[in-house]
């Protein structure tokens, strides 16, 4: 049987409008600071998929800076500067916080000072999705970006994250979405690269990439073809539920990424599904892809309320416009007869 990827959060499939982005790049010998012919070729590269990714992102009229991913990003807004926030966001925007904003046991968070807080547009364990308050100085988009409706123009936002590799681009190239007239000065200084905010020589290959899967990230969105992801995903959730009574669906009763399901069986450890699904065929995670190779109990569900033998017992599913019927079938089958062997182990 071939393997059923469900791990869409950690990284999206590339899609082969990148991969052809990226393909004929590859041939742009010229280096997008020089002034000649070839130079100026490679320069429209990047300024393509600059179009391309403020058009997908409805931040026309605002500045893109390319980055090496959302990690950078959030350093490149976020450090040296004194911002609140919230124990669920993502470790990389965690790293340069106040984690003192309270989160619902519904996973919402109430900002009460936006000018000088972070509020993620979506959780990456959970799906919750939540309210950004107008003026508020950043917010993490990354796990939004494509899947649900949004316009940066529209949000009140200052700045905004952003990564390639969650809506089928390449990994390593993200930016910084940010509201025209702000300054943010550059952490990396050199050449001057990207209005001064971001030297070093433009990834030429992962930008056109990054543009061409924004592009058509968008157009998927347009087309609907997230609410056959969403009815999936409430489907599998319904088989799931009518064997398993003690099983918890986080955020099911509220506004929630399309896509995700945050499945937590109590003392059934997340860990222990990832690897009995991983040998039985199935690429699901215990969480957000932030710490290379490690399991914890979520930080995420603990900050929701959960005690720690829930929030160690979750794991998550997220699928996409690939996925389809028949594999969440096998999923499910899959993961009932675990279940079964492991009530009757702590039976």
């Amino acid at each position: 049987m071939a393997r059923v990827y469900l791990d869409w959060n950690a990284t999206a499939p590339l899609r082969p409008e990148a991969r052809e982005a990226m393909i004929a790049a590859m041939d742009a010998v010229g280096n997008p600071s020089s002034v000649h012919a070839e130079g100026r070729a490679a320069k429209a590269i990047i300024e393509k998929a600059r179009a391309q990714v403020a058009t997908a992102l409805g931040a026309d009229g605002a500045d893109i800076v390319f980055t090496s991913g959302a990690t950078e990003a959030a350093a490149l807004t976020l450090a040296g500067r004194d911002f609140a926030g919230a124990e669920i966001e993502h470790d990389a925007v965690g790293a340069w916080i106040r984690p003192v904003l309270a989160t619902s046991r519904d996973g919402r968070v109430s900002v009460t000072d936006p000018a000088h807080s972070t509020l993620q547009l979506a959780n990456s364990e959970t799906g919750v999705l939540q309210t950004l308050p107008d003026g508020l100085a950043v917010s993490d988009l990354t796990q939004g970006f494509g899947k649900v409706p949004f316009a940066f123009n529209w949000l009140g936002l200052d700045m905004g994250l952003v990564s390639a590799h969650k809506l089928g681009g390449p990994k390593g190239i993200g930016a910084v979405v940010l509201r025209r007239g702000l300054d943010l000065a550059g952490q990396i200084r050199g050449g001057g690269q990207e209005m001064g905010r971001r030297s070093g020589t433009e990834n030429i290959i992962g930008i056109a990439g990054f543009g061409a899967a924004a592009e058509a990230a968008a157009r998927d969105l347009s087309e609907g073809v997230w609410d056959r992801v969403k009815e999936l995903r409430n489907s599998l959730e319904l088989n799931l539920a009518s064997v398993a009574e003690e099983t918890i669906f986080v955020g099911k009763d509220g506004p929630r990424l399309p896509n995700t399901s945050c499945i937590v069986t109590p003392g059934w450890k997340g860990e222990t599904q990832v690897m009995q699904l991983d040998l039985a065929g199935f690429a699901v995670s215990a969480g957000s892809a932030c710490s290379s190779g490690k399991v914890r109990a979520s930080r995420t569900l603990r900050a929701m309320g959960f005690d720690d033998i829930a929030a160690a017992s979750a794991i998550r599913v997220s699928i996409g416009p690939e996925t389809q019927e028949e594999d969440l079938s096998r999923f499910a089958e899959a993961w009932l007869s675990r279940r079964a062997k492991a009530r009757l182990r702590v039976a």
